[in-house]
């Protein structure tokens, strides 16, 4: 029933929501981030070199059956007694089952959105009023990479992790080919920012990916990303990074600017 309410309020608000505009909602935090890396998405304790370092579980609307994962917020208290202007930076890790709030941050993240001096104050309060907007995840020197999942088997199965994705877009599509071969194969999101394939082709692999959010969508080619020897566990540099701005086919919101 959970997972029908989340798919359905998906479809209602992929209408309506521009997640550059500045969205009013509520923010809590656990204790321990630990519960966060390790959340839907299934980064573990890579999701602490995302962009910003604090995870987040966001809700059904955000985190888009996977799509989401990765993706950056700047996010700040409205308390301005207690919180700072600037606030803090987020890379969403989890599903939020709440929808009571928006995000569930570490308490590290929570923290920071205080004043010098606040924070053990701001965590008293528990649940906050905030306000979030999407912004670019920024790797200056990382490109997109891949790690293979420990359940991969050659040749028979292969399910690989994304990491490090920047820009402000989505991965909503994956093929893979052998190196040099134009009989591309598409991949299944297995859950978060993992996919899968059963139909797993010989010698070093090649990968090409849907990137899409609102109305704007392309696709990005990495042409030689995994060697024909390729290993469960390791991390392999896609070649390239991705750092579009799609722009998205909703009202403008541009000009609220972040104060």
């Amino acid at each position: 029933m959970a997972i029908f309410l989340c798919f359905l309020f998906l479809l209602l608000s992929s209408a309506t929501a521009c997640d550059r505009c500045l969205h009013q909602s509520k923010a809590s935090y656990i204790s321990k981030a630990s519960a966060l890396s390790s959340g839907a998405c299934g980064y573990g304790s890579l999701a602490l070199g995302l962009s910003g370092g604090h995870p987040a579980a966001a809700v059904c609307s955000l985190y888009k059956d996977g799509a989401g994962c990765g993706a950056c917020f700047q996010i700040r208290c409205k308390n301005s007694t207690l919180c700072s202007s600037k606030g803090t930076r987020v890379a969403i890790t989890d599903l939020n089952h709440n929808n009571q709030t928006d995000f569930v941050l570490s308490s590290r993240a929570f923290r920071a959105m205080a004043n010098k001096g606040m924070g053990q104050d701001i965590l008293k309060l528990g649940v906050v009023d905030v306000e979030y907007k999407r912004v670019p995840c920024e790797y200056k020197n990382k490109n997109l990479a891949v790690i293979v999942e420990e359940s991969s088997q050659k040749p028979k199965y292969l399910a690989i992790k994304l990491l490090y994705q920047g820009g402000q877009t989505e991965i909503v599509g994956m093929d893979v080919a052998q190196v040099g071969s134009s009989n591309w194969g598409f991949m299944s999101r297995k859950h978060g920012a993992v996919w899968e394939t059963s139909r797993v082709p010989n010698g070093a692999l090649q990968f090409r990916f849907v990137i899409t959010s609102g109305f704007d969508g392309k696709w990005v080619w990495a042409k030689n990303v995994l060697p024909a020897d390729w290993k469960t566990g390791v991390v392999y540099d896609s070649g390239v990074q991705i750092t579009d701005i799609a722009q998205e086919g909703c009202f403008p919101c541009d000009e609220r600017h972040w104060r």
